[in-house]
């Protein structure tokens, strides 16, 4: 089993470099902020700040 097969569809990308890039679609089933500055955080959270927001209700 790949590592990509664990996801649905949406959850990820892969980018130029070949990383892969949760999306803000799973890091919202995931349920938390892992504090580590994600590019698509719903969290909003910046490293060096203290503040964690609450992520924006969908529409």
């Amino acid at each position: 089993m790949a590592f990509t097969d664990k996801f649905e569809p949406g959850d990820y990308y892969l980018s130029p470099e070949g990383f892969v890039v949760f999306t803000e679609q799973y890091l919202l089933k995931r349920g938390y902020c892992c504090q580590n500055g994600c590019r698509h955080c719903p969290w909003h959270y910046k490293p060096g700040k203290k503040n964690i927001t609450k992520p924006s209700p969908s529409k």
